[in-house]
């Protein structure tokens, strides 16, 4: 489980620079960002921020992700 304060200072790195870039906790395997809809994987208690994983991920529905995430 991701701890709240990381969860309360964790932004996307693509919307950050320009918007608030802010994240949904999602069925506690996902980050899904509020601007750009990229979701990022949370594997082994560990958020994985890298935009190429967000973007793989961008065009799935939220409930359609797959919990727990795939290995990377």
């Amino acid at each position: 489980m991701v701890s709240q304060e990381l969860l309360d200072i964790l932004r996307c790195p693509v919307c950050v620079q320009e918007d608030k870039g802010l994240l949904t906790y999602h069925q506690q395997s996902w980050l899904i960002c509020q601007d750009c809809g990229r979701k990022y994987p949370i594997r082994e208690d560990i958020p994985v921020m890298l935009i190429d994983e967000g973007d793989k991920w961008v065009s799935v529905a939220a409930e359609a992700l797959p919990v727990p995430p795939p290995a990377g």
